[in-house]
């Protein structure tokens, strides 16, 4: 149903998937007026946690973005790495810069510094564009707060610190699977020359000093957030098993490392040390603020819709009887999951969609399966990984990376596509091996 909607009728997602939850409900028997309740209850325990860490990220994000920050690590990483190994460069750049800026974002404003390296060194523009899009790929699917993984916990119910730290473990291998040691070999057979036509300004993005923010302020904001988190987490983790004493302190730890307040305080920290700082008024700073929020509004609505989905599959008993189905089968959860999620993304061609999909399915069954944190967020990686797979022509990223780098239809399917295709087995392969350790 929501495949024959998203596709033929061309109705958003976020329409189709309330559509779809309301008729799932029907179809199952469940009293109409009981409906109505599961959709709000469904909607409403989705984003009160979402709409919170999407909002505040886009903003930190933008932020970033409209300061020169994204700059400012490209450059400072191309010079420390140097030409010959600049593939890793933009490999790094694109991973740490993902993390709080939008994909098809960071892949404008870094577009140029590959096209500047691809002119340099007579390369083909894949040598240094597929590390680029791999970081920045990577980092928007594994590690939050970038709003899928975001959006995938919450409906799971994971800890979102273990997703972040599960994350970088599983994203460090897989991008350099796809990033320069893919980049390097489809450079040598497709070589590409950087599009001089393509004009990659964006006169929104104005900066407020010519002088980019320094590197060892933009790693450190970037990295605030995470560290925060990931703390909180292990130290939850170490007073639920007894190694750590509850005091004022390790509560007052667990307080600063809740994401709310996480990215409250580096939002607070980039608009000052970013934003007034460097000599941005106040009025510009609340208008970046508010331009960052418009992206972001339709990742929350689309998150909410999957949690409707999610609660009417719980509130007419399918998930239980999926549930006691999956248990009885010799099928791993985290296959399942990948394999749901890819199946969206191969038909529709969103990725938050295919994620959101998938964990709405999935989240009914994990609590019959009595699975422990860990493995919940290998499930949210692997769900992840599988929205991943198989760009193709029914994904705007397709085409966005076929218009700036200038590939016709098939040189994009073989870079792009293929680079892909590689974080998605990458990310399921890591994901299935770290099941058998957790």
């Amino acid at each position: 149903m929501l495949f024959i909607m998203v596709l033929k009728f061309k109705l958003s997602a976020f329409i189709s998937l309330l559509i779809t939850s309301i008729i799932v409900g029907i179809l199952t028997g469940m009293p109409l007026s009981e409906i109505a309740g599961s959709i709000e209850k469904g909607m409403g325990g989705t984003l009160g946690f979402v709409a919170t860490v999407v909002g505040l990220g886009a903003i930190f994000g933008q932020i970033l973005e409209s300061s020169g920050g994204a700059q400012s690590l490209a450059h400072y990483m191309v010079n420390k790495f140097g030409k010959e190994r600049s593939s890793w460069a933009m490999m790094i750049t694109g991973f740490l810069v993902a993390i709080p800026v939008f994909f098809d974002v960071g892949l404008i404003i870094l577009i140029p510094v590959a096209y500047a390296l691809s002119r340099d060194t007579k390369r083909s523009l894949l040598y240094y564009g597929i590390p680029l899009l791999a970081g920045l790929a990577v980092t928007h699917s594994f590690v939050p707060p970038t709003p899928g993984p975001v959006a995938v916990a919450r409906i799971l119910q994971a800890d979102l610190g273990l997703v972040i730290l599960i994350g970088f473990i599983m994203g460090v291998p897989t991008v350099i699977i796809a990033g320069p040691i893919w980049g390097k070999f489809i450079s040598k057979r497709i070589n590409i020359r950087p599009p001089d036509e393509i004009n990659v300004q964006d006169p929104e993005l104005n900066k407020t000093s010519q002088k980019i923010p320094p590197f060892g302020l933009i790693i450190t904001l970037i990295l605030v957030p995470l560290i925060l988190i990931i703390t909180s987490t292990l130290v939850d983790l170490g007073i639920e098993q007894s190694i750590l004493y509850e005091s004022s302190f390790t509560r007052f730890v667990v307080f600063i490392g809740h994401p709310f307040i996480a990215l409250i305080i580096v939002t607070l920290l980039s608009l000052y040390l970013l934003g007034y700082k460097r000599g941005m008024t106040k009025q510009k700073m609340l208008d970046l603020s508010s331009r960052a929020l418009g992206p972001a509004g339709i990742i929350i609505l689309i998150t909410g819709a999957g949690g409707v989905l999610k609660q009417i599959l719980v509130d007419s008993g399918m998930g239980k009887i999926m549930a006691e189905s999956i248990a009885s089968s010799s099928f791993p959860p985290v296959l399942l999951a990948w394999s749901l999620a890819a199946v969206v993304r191969i038909t529709q061609g969103s990725a938050t969609v295919a994620m959101i999909t998938a964990a709405g399915i999935i989240s009914p069954v994990l609590p019959l399966l009595e699975i422990n944190r860990p493995e919940t967020a290998l499930i949210v990686i692997s769900i992840a990984s599988g929205a991943t797979i198989l760009s193709h022509v029914n994904d705007s990223g397709f085409w966005l990376v076929s218009k700036y780098f200038g590939m016709d239809e098939k040189q994009t399917l073989r870079s792009w596509t293929t680079m892909e295709t590689l974080v998605a087995l990458c990310g399921l392969f890591f994901c299935l091996l770290a099941d058998l350790l957790v």
